[in-house]
């Protein structure tokens, strides 16, 4: 007969020869610690196999990678500094500058719009009496519709200045790991690439042997320069 839980959410009490009595809870403690060390083996025996690939592949997907075990054992490593790559970077170098101008540009042309528009309403303010009524409510409508763009306008241009940084940032992180991908597939050096910079960065040490920093941007820089010339040409 099936036991319901009573009140306090608990099941009731047990007969004499259950667990829950006095006399045998030292029994059910044992038995209760030898079945955690069972699970516990079990899950480390789980882990072992799935990341040596051992072990039954039965509902896998057959395409799926297994995890890479490093050659001898050994988890080949290394980082690359961040700010020396932003420092010589040239397509970062680039980009800073076209960004700057960008800006510039967008800046030169918001001021001339706003002296224009400060240069008219000075003069509606001297010669508006010259004019008739309904030239001076036309003049007045003409000046608030233009104020009233200024207004958004400068906060329009900072967002397209901001959408442009991040369309270039997008465009040269993907230059960079797509470039890392094909180098370390060429040169099948490294499990793992990390990043490294003074300002933020999950690596606190890291041995000389172990930077790729010159080497990668070298290569980007390379990279880079061909791009460059190549484009000059088809010009």
């Amino acid at each position: 007969m099936e036991e319901n839980l009573n009140t306090n959410g608990q099941f009731p009490e047990q007969t004499n020869n259950s667990c829950g009595n006095k006399e045998n809870k030292k029994c059910c403690c044992k038995c209760q610690n030898i079945f955690n060390v069972i699970l516990a083996i079990a899950v480390i025996v789980l882990y072992v196999l799935h990341f040596t690939g051992k072990g039954t592949n039965s509902g896998a997907n057959p395409d799926a990678k297994s995890a890479m075990v490093p050659e001898n054992g050994v988890l080949k490593v290394a980082y690359i500094n961040t700010d020396t790559l932003n420092a010589k970077y040239e397509y970062i170098l680039d980009l800073e500058k076209e960004l700057k101008a960008y800006s510039a540009a967008k800046e030169n042309s918001y001021k001339q719009q706003m002296a224009s528009f400060e240069n008219d309403y000075k003069n509606f303010l001297k010669t508006g009496d010259q004019l008739t009524l309904s030239q001076q409510q036309a003049k007045e409508a003409e000046l608030k519709k233009r104020a009233e763009k200024l207004g958004g306008l400068e906060q329009e241009l900072a967002m397209q200045i901001a959408q442009k940084q991040a369309a270039d940032q997008e465009k040269m992180v993907k230059a960079v790991y797509a470039f890392i991908r094909e180098y370390n597939a060429a040169n099948q050096k490294f499990n793992l690439i990390l990043a490294k910079s003074g300002a933020s960065s999950p690596v606190l040490y890291g041995d000389e042997e172990m930077d790729i920093t010159d080497e990668i941007v070298n290569g980007l820089n390379e990279e880079y320069r061909n791009l460059k010339k190549n484009e000059k040409e088809e010009k």
